[in-house]
């Protein structure tokens, strides 16, 4: 009879802005939830064409808290995608569309770090693209705001991204396909959702490449900014 014990990193966690912090369970990120960045990735959204929205994850350790984030390894083609993220605070299975944001705890602003040339390569040979988007540090995040803090971005909130002071991204939340309470809904009929679970939202237009030594600025009308350096 053997008695094994293994020392395992601590579990990832998000500086909230009333203190604390908020574990992470699982990572939760929406796909092509804005037309124009459908478009300029090269595809199309006619309104008789809406589907439901796809899901695809990340580690929970890909969680990025600093400042100066390393330049990831395999890659010559990092992107950004600036995102709303939504931090569940009570789970559950097969929410309502009605009651879907009563499950969230608070709101961030996130970036969907890409490796976008593991991507494509990934596209052309019909293979799953976990490569290009759950690698380490892959999602930077800013501090979470309780949601009754919050309610500006829900309402007529808008999402920006710059890069060295120039803007790249910029849109209302309104142009998001699918809202917020439709996401957790559908969401919740693929996963039971739990406490700590993270939603990146999806990415308007304007995604593009970012090198050593870039500043990058994203922000959600009336949430923390989140404030990152490629090293």
């Amino acid at each position: 009879m053997h008695n094994y014990v293994i020392d395992v990193p601590a579990q990832a966690v998000v500086p909230v802005t009333t203190g604390g912090v908020f574990p992470v369970r699982r990572i939760y990120c929406v796909g092509q939830n804005y037309a124009k960045h459908i478009a300029e990735m090269g595809g199309s959204l006619k309104p008789e064409d809406r589907k439901p929205p796809f899901f695809f994850q990340k580690p929970s350790d890909a969680i990025f808290t600093g400042n100066d984030l390393p330049y990831p390894v395999l890659t010559q083609n990092l992107h950004h995608e600036a995102e709303m993220v939504l931090a569940i605070g009570t789970g559950g299975k097969e929410i309502g569309k009605a009651e879907a944001l009563s499950h969230v705890y608070g709101l961030a602003v996130g970036i969907d770090l890409t490796r976008r040339d593991r991507q494509a390569e990934m596209k052309a040979q019909g293979r799953s693209w976990e490569i290009a988007k759950a690698f380490d540090g892959s999602a930077p995040i800013s501090k979470i705001m309780p949601v009754e803090d919050a309610a500006k971005a829900l309402k007529d909130g808008s999402i920006s991204l710059t890069v060295n002071g120039e803007t790249r991204q910029s849109a209302p939340l309104s142009e998001m396909i699918w809202s917020s309470a439709e996401i957790i809904s559908v969401l919740s009929t693929h996963y039971e959702l739990f406490p700590g679970d993270l939603i990146f939202t999806g990415t308007p237009e304007g995604v593009g490449p970012v090198v050593t030594g870039d500043i990058i600025v994203a922000g959600v009308t009336g949430l923390p900014e989140l404030n990152i350096q490629i090293t």
